[in-house]
């Protein structure tokens, strides 16, 4: 029963927090260096999720060569870099891996 109460109690903090940003910029206008600053978030956050899946193997920190997770990752940045485009990102990076893996 604990955990359900537990669970219930993180949904209601979650919406609260989602919905204060509804309910107080319905009556005011958000300031422009507030929503300048908006726009960093998915930058900041996005690598910080996805970096320790690259760094870590069977939940250790690895940063020897023989993570291809790594190798794979680059290979994923190069495309980023050159093509600006997700999808092409997403699938140099897969690509990458398998290739890696079989070799």
């Amino acid at each position: 029963m604990k955990i359900w109460i537990a669970i219930a109690l993180v949904g209601l903090v979650t919406f609260l927090e989602r919905a204060s940003f509804i309910l107080i910029f319905s009556k005011w206008e958000m300031p422009n260096w507030f929503r300048r600053a908006l726009r960093y978030v998915p930058v900041a956050v996005f690598p910080a999720l996805i970096t320790p899946l690259f760094l870590r193997t069977d939940g250790v920190l690895d940063l020897s060569l023989g993570n291809l997770k790594i190798w794979a990752g680059l290979v994923a940045l190069l495309v980023a870099w050159r093509t600006k485009h997700l999808l092409a990102t997403i699938v140099a990076g897969m690509i990458a891996l398998w290739v890696l893996q079989l070799l």
